[in-house]
């Protein structure tokens, strides 16, 4: 298994504790969700129809303010999973250091995998990938640099699991040009990540090959209904948007006050390089607050934002101690 957020299993071995009395911030996902609400017994019991897979694909559209052609995967991941059969077997170079499953998957599928720091060294890949907004560092990328980049690579992947906040960075509106391809995650930003809802945007002969390859049913009717409504509710957005935007400036201020330094982040995580990461972790860990560790980069730390208020007061009450 490779090093991923959310390995809340390993902070209870360690310390104890049931899985809801932890505060996990080890992972980019929103604490405060968008609220489900009811889904009819019908999107539990039957097959998703093609007429309700398509609302959601036009819901995703609205959403992310493109007319491209767009496919429903059980989440982002599936999307990674899929993209070494997109082409035949090549060099695929990768902005890093960001999500380590591209380099893992790529490689297990027979790709030559190489890491590039900037992006002008991505030039002459078969496939090229860039996390924009990054994870973990946040570094992003404008548009119209990253397009520059389309005619020199066979097939440019963008990775937008966390542009939600900050839309004017997404090349979605962009999508349906020949060897683009971007990438969403819905559980992400709308806090519902055991959803295992997000879509692939493109031109017409990627989107209809993945399409093919993720078969007829590759989202739950459950997922289809929730997703349909938050993807459309604007409101909700712009409120989330403006509220993560002061979270960060909350915990980069909390951060500071331990003597952290701020090297990155999103609107969902931020990172921070500490004297010992591992030792700020078990800190944490003993108020039952998990944090992710870097084995490369052993002073960072990576905190997701805290939800409600208590979490917050637990927070800083376990730094002070």
């Amino acid at each position: 298994m490779r090093e991923h957020g959310g390995n809340l299993d390993l902070a209870q071995q360690g310390f104890g504790g049931r899985a809801e009395d932890w505060i996990d911030l080890s992972t980019g996902i929103n604490r405060l969700p968008y609220p489900a609400g009811e889904v009819s017994a019908r999107a539990w019991s039957a097959l998703p129809s093609r007429a309700e897979i398509d609302a959601l694909h036009q819901a995703a559209r609205h959403a992310y303010r493109t007319s491209a052609p767009i496919v429903a995967l059980g989440g982002a991941q599936a999307a990674i999973q899929l993209l070494p059969q997109l082409a035949p077997r090549g060099c695929a170079r990768i902005l890093a250091p960001t999500y380590n499953e591209y380099a893992g998957v790529l490689s297990a599928a027979g790709w030559d995998v190489l890491e590039a720091s900037e992006p002008g060294a991505l030039a002459g890949a078969d496939l090229a990938v860039v996390v924009n907004p990054n994870n973990p560092d946040g570094r992003h990328h404008s548009p119209k640099d990253l397009l520059t980049l389309l005619p020199r690579v066979g097939r440019l992947v963008i990775d937008e699991s966390f542009v939600d906040a900050v839309p004017q960075l997404s090349l979605a509106p962009e999508a349906d040009r020949p060897g683009l391809l971007i990438l969403r995650s819905f559980g992400k930003f709308y806090g519902l990540a055991g959803l295992r809802l997000g879509f692939a945007i493109g031109n017409a002969a990627d989107i209809d090959r993945l399409a093919a390859m993720s078969g007829p049913w590759p989202v739950s009717g459950a997922a289809i209904a929730i997703g349909c409504r938050a993807l459309r509710d604007d409101a909700w957005t712009e409120a989330t948007s403006t509220r993560l935007a002061k979270d960060c400036a909350r915990l980069d201020e909390t951060a500071r006050a331990q003597g952290w330094r701020l090297v990155g982040g999103t609107s969902l995580f931020r990172l921070y390089e500490t004297p010992d990461a591992s030792a700020a972790q078990e800190k944490l860990a003993r108020g039952h607050i998990w944090s992710r560790v870097f084995a490369k980069e052993p002073t960072w730390l990576r905190l997701g934002l805290p939800g409600s208020e208590a979490e917050w007061t637990r927070l800083a009450e376990v730094l002070a101690r």
